[in-house]
């Protein structure tokens, strides 16, 4: 499918984050991602302002390098900065961006409540903003292009469940829950625990989505929880690498199907996870589209402007745009549970881990 192909880099480019500290780990080796070139889009498009929210984990490295060619497409032009999961960063981002009288936003704020400064200064001017990926939490977003992050948590309970048999103990890495998308995932896993598989013990991790916190918690419940089966992890891009070294260095990375194989579950659908799944180091990871989300970004921000409506209901393109309360209209994105062989877990359909239609087979 031609719209889930990077096109060829673009002469202007805006390299996002590249002197910023990361004390992250990325999922494509040691030490942080390289830096992307982020595109400009189209050189007489409609003006758009794009945040990048962080550059430390591949997901987000990807989005970024899809934006440019997606705005290019859509006869848009971007003007990019970086706010470095910073909500302080990001108000003084959209004030600069404002002054440069942009004519819509695309953000993707990592504190949902801390966002409301940016949105209120884009309002002032009647600038819309598009949120990508997470929803503000008093609304105040044009559109919201996200999947549906409580399907998210509920899948990986039901992979789990099923293939644990409903018992064990499992070891939850939770996102950062002053955002959205760590409460949905976190609520919703619980919910499907405790209603479907009683038997299984949840062991909750907090990490704010920070890799050293995520394998801290993990060594020491390994010391004294020796008989864990099952990890979620709820952001592959940052917990994976460093959760599989820990799990070698304790003697834990066991292959699928053998015994002693603590059966992991992600989310995000990049290339590291898929090649992890393909060598049986984990089982199962929901593909968090963000191809799509850099495509519908870009498109609800040029329908913006442009003066277009939407309302709930489905869509065009394989998607459902949901009422989300305090006004806010969200467009949930398709994101497929991928494992290796694909077919049913329970009532659960997945994709297989080599589909070419998955984004991350396109890195």
């Amino acid at each position: 499918m031609n719209t889930r192909i990077i096109g060829a880099a673009l002469a202007a480019v805006l390299v996002v984050a590249a002197a910023a500290a990361c004390s992250r780990e990325s999922t494509g080796g040691s030490g942080a991602p390289a830096a992307v070139n982020v595109g400009n889009g189209a050189a007489d498009g409609v003006l758009v302002g794009a945040d990048q929210p962080r550059s430390d984990t591949d997901f987000w490295s990807a989005y970024a390098g899809y934006l440019g060619p997606k705005a290019a497409a859509a006869g848009v032009k971007l003007e990019n900065t970086s706010s470095d999961n910073d909500a302080n960063r990001l108000k003084s981002n959209v004030d600069t961006l404002l002054a440069k009288n942009v004519k819509s936003l695309i953000m993707a704020p990592q504190d949902t409540a801390a966002v409301k400064p940016a949105l209120t200064a884009a309002a002032a001017k009647n600038v819309p903003v598009v949120s990508v990926d997470t929803r503000p939490d008093a609304g105040g977003a044009f559109m919201v292009v996200r999947a549906d992050n409580r399907a998210y948590g509920t899948n990986a309970c039901v992979y789990l469940g099923e293939t644990l048999h409903g018992a064990g103990k499992v070891v939850e890495f939770q996102g950062d829950l002053s955002s959205i998308n760590g409460r949905d995932r976190s609520q919703a896993f619980a919910d499907c625990m405790r209603t479907r598989y009683s038997g299984i013990k949840v062991i909750e991790i907090p990490t704010d989505w920070k890799a050293d916190r995520a394998v801290s918690g993990l060594q020491d419940k390994l010391l004294t929880d020796s008989d864990i089966n099952g990890i979620y992890m709820q952001a592959g891009g940052a917990f994976l690498q460093s959760t599989l070294a820990l799990l070698q260095r304790s003697g834990k990375l066991v292959k699928a199907g053998q015994p002693g194989h603590i059966t992991i579950v992600s989310n995000d659908g990049i290339k590291a996870e898929l090649d992890a799944i393909d060598n049986g180091d984990i089982d199962a990871t929901v593909s968090q589209p963000a191809d799509l989300y850099a495509q519908y970004a870009v498109y609800y921000a040029k329908a913006a402007t442009e003066g277009r409506k939407f309302v709930p209901g489905p869509t065009d393109h394989g998607s459902v745009i949901v009422d989300a309360g305090n006004g806010q209209l969200e467009d949930q994105l398709p994101a497929p549970v991928v494992t290796k062989n694909g077919g049913k877990v329970g009532d659960m359909v997945t994709v297989a881990s080599n589909d070419p239609g998955l984004w991350g087979r396109g890195h």
